[in-house]
């Protein structure tokens, strides 16, 4: 390299190493600036951000960004199959270390094969930078090969995006894409950068100033609304902790643990707070929503006071918001104010981060403490307990004995796997028995596509998370309709050294589809079987794994279930696949029919619970005094689609949850 700052690097005599990128870096910081080429101050940028892993594919207008690629000594790139695999891959990686996930791909298809995964941290407020090439500045707008208008197809779904004409400007971008993506709420940011940017020199140098004045994110909460907050807690008698995925993103577990034991408050956790709190402690009433236990729906619904941390109040979770929780009063705290008060209207709205929030609400309970001043939750207490004593998560094994459950499936891979291991689900059935049926004990052992609820997330999602955490134990819990949508990942795994153990559901068919309509729509089966396991086996998935280098296995019996996890836990040098050929009408319950409150819960199909004492506040819903579960201002028909009235077919219940007792259910509703 030339001593002189401004020089081009010549190029290395022959035999000579050539210096990597993290040599140009270091020179870099010695004596600034240095020229280089726009890919090579891209990776020098994300080598200064201490980037240490890159999930991505190459093409033509992303090329000249792959050839320093090649000699950087701490970037690992990835090399997926498809560019949806990298995005998920990158959502994987940043759950798991909390640190922003990074993607890379061409311009055009590879851009727009970007997308679902971009929308998917969008919705789950997931840290994560796409790097995407352009065609030449010259040619946008004139529909050239391979041209897409990426900034404009995901600006509804990014927090930011750049596009890069100059190469100039790339350390600058790449640092604030950054700060961005990983301040504030998390998200996604798009970056594309024109090929001729990438190929043009320029001259380098680090840090470069960030110079974002209109993105201030508020982290600190006001000391007026703690207060206010705190003084709701303990007027409250029914209080309860809505706790969403802000906690775990704001890494605020240890804390949000503090905040329960000192004010004995129960909660419930959200699909994207499983394990914020371990689901062992006593006051964890369960998951809430469409499929929550009976404790958490309730809960909430009986509640006067509901302490929203990290939040959203989504339509999963509030079921017909005009009866959602309806004497509550609301404490909502989040990072984003456009949350609060955007579907239930705040009492004390608080902006800010989680931690920041629960730190500062321990500190002002805890002066009110010393002043004499504490809430009496102890009846409240007493009561949701009970419900969760008596309304536990459960289901009816299948009729037939040699059938597997897949609910006992995913109660035996909690079990053998541990609370140390890191489960990520796909989306349907599978993804709702496994935030039901593992015991998570820990914040981050779960990752799931929750809000957009993205097919094929769980595999290359599983291989992020082993890629960014080799030393534990990642099980991609999948369903046959999801496993074929990115299977092809398992030879990313396999070429990479990503060891990811996958859990295949197969029940044959697209499991929630079908549920819905068995339950709506007379059970017509339109387009929705599978044939992977019920008649033929199209793919043979032991086949395929063994195709793609994996260990493949096969469970067909229950006392083989525990046997065949024990062998997959025993491989660590490959992927292992298992097919679990399971039940294949089993359904998802609890669940509140779509649309309708909370109220109608139901723990079975046709039953509803059936509260026993006059002086329970649950047995005070405005329900049918026939107890159906029906509210009493909507019709039974409002619950379900003309002509699919529930039957009174003895085997409507038929391999699904069972109530309590004979006497704790009563006929009512159904969905999802």
């Amino acid at each position: 390299m030339s001593d002189m700052a401004t020089h081009p690097t010549p190029a290395p005599a022959a035999g000579a190493a050539r210096p990597s990128p993290s040599d140009v870096a270091a020179s870099a910081r010695a004596r600034t600036p240095v020229e280089v080429t726009g890919a090579q101050s891209l990776v020098l940028s994300l080598e200064a951000l201490e980037v240490d892993t890159v999930f991505g594919l190459p093409g033509g207008a992303i090329l000249p960004a792959y050839d320093p690629l090649m000699d950087s000594v701490k970037v690992r790139h990835i090399l997926v199959r498809h560019e949806q695999g990298a995005g998920h891959a990158a959502e994987g990686y940043a759950y798991e270390t909390g640190r922003v996930g990074v993607c890379m791909a061409t311009s055009g298809p590879g851009a727009t094969n970007l997308v679902t995964p971009i929308a998917d941290a969008w919705m789950d407020s997931v840290p994560m930078v796409a790097i995407t090439g352009q065609v030449n500045s010259t040619s946008i707008g004139t529909d050239a090969f391979q041209e897409a208008d990426i900034r404009g197809i995901t600006f509804p779904i990014t927090k930011h995006n750049f596009l890069v004409t100059d190469a100039a400007d790339i350390p600058q971008v790449m640092a604030e894409a950054f700060h961005i993506a990983s301040s504030g709420r998390p998200g996604p940011v798009l970056v594309d950068i024109t090929k001729d940017a990438l190929q043009s020199k320029t001259l380098f140098s680090w840090p470069p100033k960030i110079d974002l004045p209109g993105y201030r994110p508020v982290t600190k909460p006001h000391s007026k609304q703690i207060r206010e907050a705190a003084k709701l807690i303990l007027a409250a008698k029914q209080p309860i902790l809505y706790v969403g995925g802000g906690v775990i993103r704001s890494r605020a577990s240890e804390q949000l643990r503090k905040l329960v034991d000192l004010t004995e408050i129960p909660l419930v956790t959200t699909l994207m707070a499983r394990g914020a709190v371990p689901d062992s402690h006593p006051l964890h009433l369960g998951m809430p929503g469409m499929h929550g236990s009976v404790s958490a729906v309730t809960g909430l619904q009986q509640s006067d006071l509901i302490i929203a941390l990290g939040a959203r109040f989504d339509d999963r979770v509030t079921g017909q918001l005009s009866s959602f929780a309806p004497n509550a009063k609301i404490i909502h705290a989040d990072i984003d104010p456009a949350e609060i008060s955007k579907n239930r209207v705040a009492d004390v709205p608080i902006v800010g981060d989680c931690a920041a929030v629960i730190d500062d609400l321990i500190v002002q309970l805890e002066a009110f403490a010393a002043a004499g001043k504490k809430g009496d939750f102890d009846a409240w207490r007493s009561t949701v307990t009970r419900w969760k004593r008596e309304y536990p998560v459960g289901y009816t094994p299948p009729e037939n004995p040699e059938a597997i459950a897949p609910q006992y499936v995913l109660e035996r891979l909690g079990a053998i796997a541990g609370p140390e291991a890191t489960y990520v689900a796909g989306v349907g059935q599978h993804q709702m028995w496994a935030a039901q049926f593992v015991e998570y004990e820990r914040p981050n052992s779960w990752i799931n596509s929750g809000g957009l609820g993205t097919m094929g997330f769980s595999v290359p999602a599983a291989m992020g998370a082993k890629a960014a955490d080799p030393d534990r134990v990642v099980w991609a819990i999948d369903g046959d309709g999801c496993f074929q949508m990115t299977n092809q990942e398992l030879a990313t795994c396999v070429i990479n050294n990503i060891p990811i153990k996958v859990a295949i559901i197969n029940n044959s068919s697209l499991g929630m589809v079908r549920q819905w309509q068995s339950l709506f729509y007379n059970e017509r089966y339109s387009n929705t079987d599978l044939h992977t396991s019920v008649g033929s086996r199209v793919p043979d998935f032991v086949k395929l794994a063994d195709a793609y280098g994996c260990v493949g296995l096969r469970c067909e019996r229950p006392e083989d279930v525990d046997a065949t996890i024990r062998k997959a836990m025993e491989i660590n040098d490959v992927p292992v696949v298992i097919d679990f050929v399971v039940e294949r009408d089993a359904m998802v319950w609890p669940m509140v029919p779509a649309g309708v409150s909370n109220d109608a819960i139901q723990i079975a199909r046709g039953l509803s619970p059936k509260w026993d004492r006059e002086d329970d506040p649950a047995s005070e819903q405005d329900l049918d005094a026939d107890g159906s579960g029906v509210h009493h201002e909507m019709a039974e028909s409002a619950l379900y689609p003309e002509g699919m009235e529930p039957t009174d077919d003895p085997l409507a219940t038929r391999g699904h949850v069972a109530a309590p007792d004979d006497t704790a259910a009563t006929e009512g509703d159904e969905n999802r």
